[in-house]
């Protein structure tokens, strides 16, 4: 039986098992490891997907924010990763887990959505999109195209050029 549980309630190192296996034991270079550094996931937004006991998926969200040019920092929530066992992919499990985020984050947010995604599946199925982050930058390499953002819970994106990094 699948069901979705605070990530909270996972034994970390089963976590962290699972990102090396769906992204690569070299993530940590990433830049969306850059901009997160030193936080904590929220743990009102951040699930796994268990199947008979096992650890199939997971989706975390961070506390960062964009600063501007004068230092005024809006908060943001970066959305991922969002890990599903490589065998296990393209069998759904990924949306359950975006679905369920979103659910939450429709009262638990406390600030708009950002992350680093692909546009056409994130635009598809969430309603993110690259509109307000043309001018967004990131603390390490990235695709323009793939900075993708979301309004959520009453909180507007910022439009204006500024810094993505930990709150």
């Amino acid at each position: 039986m699948v069901e979705l549980l605070p990530l909270s309630d996972i034994e970390p190192q089963a976590v962290e098992d699972l990102l090396d296996a769906a992204f690569g034991a070299d993530r940590f270079g990433r830049t969306a490891y850059r901009i997160r550094v030193g936080a904590e996931a929220v743990a009102a937004l951040s699930f796994a997907l268990v199947d008979d006991g096992v650890l199939i998926g997971t989706i975390q969200c961070w506390p960062v924010a964009h600063r501007d040019a004068s230092g005024t920092a809006t908060p943001l929530l970066m959305v991922g990763p969002v890990a599903v066992r490589p065998d296990l992919q393209r069998g759904g499990h990924g949306r359950v887990l975006m679905a369920h985020m979103l659910a939450a984050a429709e009262s638990e947010a406390d600030g708009a959505l950002m992350m680093i995604g692909d546009p056409e599946y994130y635009g598809r199925f969430f309603h993110f999109d690259a509109d307000a982050t043309a001018a967004w930058d990131l603390p390490g390499p990235f695709e323009r195209q793939r900075l993708l953002a979301r309004a959520i819970n009453g909180h507007d994106l910022p439009t204006e050029a500024g810094m993505i990094g930990p709150r």
